[in-house]
């Protein structure tokens, strides 16, 4: 039998939380993912994730005083089905020949229940900016193979898509719409210490 080792955290502790050490960190895309739930027909869950984005975090010395920043490239939408993503990428909803970017910047950091933060951001869609704070949770941090250290994250949060312009609906025969309102957003990061 072969022992494997578990890797070693390398989380620093501030106020009594786990945090990574500070310091610019990148997304690295290839293990994380930008995903999305919308309702369908008022009743089933479709998801959709984009596949290109740049992601830079700066962990502070002071937690609440950390920064992230997201630009993702909207025409990288695919939620497995080609004419559904071609709509998608339309007026209709993104606009990609006047919008091709979707854009996140963090305005304020503050800390919540046990490994969560509660990050404040500007979230733009289609040229129209509003707030949106994102639920993230620190899954811990570690060192790579390589001697790379990397840190892990979920967040969540949720838009009104209405808010952004993106309105296009059909009514039911027998109430609802076919596209829900509101739309999740889920995020799966790993992020390596520059």
């Amino acid at each position: 039998m072969t022992d494997v080792a578990t890797p070693q955290s390398t989380a620093r502790v501030v106020d009594g939380r786990e945090v990574p050490p500070a310091g610019q960190y990148t997304v690295d895309a290839s293990h994380s993912t930008v995903e999305f739930v919308a309702r369908h027909l008022m009743v089933a869950k479709t998801r959709g994730r984009f596949t290109s984005y740049e992601a830079d975090v700066e962990i502070a010395e002071r937690p609440e005083d950390s920064k992230l920043s997201v630009t993702i490239d909207a025409s990288s939408i695919t939620t497995g089905d080609d004419g559904r993503d071609g709509h998608l990428r339309s007026p209709d909803f993104l606009d990609l020949d006047n919008h091709p970017n979707i854009t996140f910047v963090s305005t304020g950091v503050k800390p919540a229940r046990d490994s969560h933060w509660l990050v404040t951001g500007d979230f733009t869609v289609r040229g129209v900016t509003k707030p949106l704070t994102l639920d993230v949770e620190f899954n811990g941090v570690t060192t790579d193979p390589w001697g790379n250290t990397r840190a892990f994250f979920s967040a969540s949060g949720e838009i009104d898509r209405d808010e952004y312009g993106v309105s296009w609906n059909q009514p039911l025969a027998n109430g609802g719409v076919v596209v829900g309102k509101k739309v999740k957003v889920e995020l799966e990061v790993e992020a390596a210490k520059s």
